[in-house]
């Protein structure tokens, strides 16, 4: 019994020393685990994106609301400039046409009158003329005076007059000789309004135009300007663009009118943008957001905003001196603007950090 009761507690005793070395052994290879650095994988180093701190001007945007509106210095009004029936209108809003374009064609009285009148004239050209030569011949015969020689120059010399008349009034009107006004296009552009349909009626005494074509090359941002920014905006001043439709991409324009008078109801000051449209992406009535960027004149280490990680009510960035050796430092922002963060501190000039994955390698580090 003695025998079986040593042996009994000799495998009790060599259990609990293999559990302890098996302990022992798991917290060696978890301290050492704990002690290896984070190193930052080859294929991710290659195309890392590197930051260099330094100093520069603070610069803080200010934003306007706007809407995008046309150029109206490269808007012109189509109005009739006859009367009559409206006929084989086709375009639509939105089109595009080209200077010189039929846009529709008016069944017109007056413009077939036009085409009477210079034939009528041209009759009396053609009777005035024979009249003056016959009194030329007659004179010659002294069977006329220089009075009646005279006279009819004057009668020749009124057809022309009236002849050269009638064939600008029918030019300026289409110098159409069937009694119809050709609608054209005065420049290349949008048909951006349109108020005549096939079947109608119009008359010159109409104010409205028929149509309104823009070129929308460039376009305006009519924008506001409240009290408190007025002294921070000027002509001139280079602006950037947004809209709702291209939230990543920024048109570039500038300030080119201030109207220096506030809207008694709003008590905005209007600002005018100018800035060209490539692809014709901007579009009439669209929201806009107007940058300037005002320039303090106070400088202050700025780093890229890319280069930012925000976790716990706190900015960090990632210093990176070697792939095997980065560390999370905590910073202090004074303001961010686009892609520039300006820092009160945590930095130094020239210091290098991580611009492209920080999120990453800052969720790597804190594994």
């Amino acid at each position: 019994m003695k025998l079986l009761h040593k042996k009994g507690l000799l495998i009790i005793f060599a259990l609990v020393g293999m559990l302890f070395n098996m302990v022992a052994c798991k917290s060696n290879d978890d301290n050492d685990d704990a002690r290896q650095p984070y190193v930052i994988p080859d294929s991710l180093m290659r195309v890392l994106k590197v930051d260099t701190v330094k100093t520069s001007n603070i610069t803080n945007a200010i934003k306007f609301n706007g809407i995008v509106d046309f150029n109206t210095d490269k808007v012109l009004n189509v109005y009739p400039l006859v009367s009559g029936n409206v006929q084989n209108i086709t375009v639509m809003p939105g089109d595009y046409v080209k200077a010189g374009q039929v846009l529709g064609v008016v069944k017109s009285a007056e413009v077939a009158n036009y085409n009477a009148t210079l034939i009528n004239a041209e009759t009396n050209v053609r009777l005035t003329a024979r009249q003056l030569a016959q009194q030329k011949d007659l004179f010659k015969s002294g069977l006329a005076s220089q009075i009646d020689i005279t006279n009819a120059e004057v009668n020749y010399e009124q057809a022309v007059a009236a002849k050269t008349s009638a064939q600008k009034i029918l030019s300026i009107n289409g110098d159409n000789k069937d009694g119809e006004y050709f609608i054209k296009a005065p420049i290349d552009g949008f048909i951006v309004q349109k108020n005549v349909n096939n079947g109608m009626t119009i008359r010159t005494d109409n104010n409205a135009s028929l149509l309104t074509i823009s070129d929308l090359k460039d376009v305006w941002v009519q924008a506001n300007v409240y009290e408190a920014n007025i002294d921070k905006v000027h002509q001139g001043d280079q602006v950037d663009v947004t809209t709702i439709s291209y939230p990543d991409k920024i048109f570039k324009g500038k300030v080119d009118k201030l109207m220096n008078v506030l809207d008694p109801t709003s008590k905005v000051m209007k600002m005018r943008v100018v800035l060209s449209n490539p692809g014709y992406a901007l579009k009439p009535q669209m929201f806009a957001i107007v940058t300037i960027n005002d320039n303090e004149n106070k400088q202050a280490i700025s780093i890229s905003s890319n280069s930012l990680v925000f976790d716990h009510s706190q900015y960090y960035v990632i210093i990176l001196k070697g792939k095997k050796d980065v560390q999370i430092r905590p910073v202090e922002v004074i303001s961010i603007n686009g892609n520039k963060a300006y820092i009160k501190s945590g930095l130094s000039v020239g210091e290098k950090l991580v611009e492209s994955d920080a999120l990453l390698i800052y969720g790597s580090l804190n594994s």
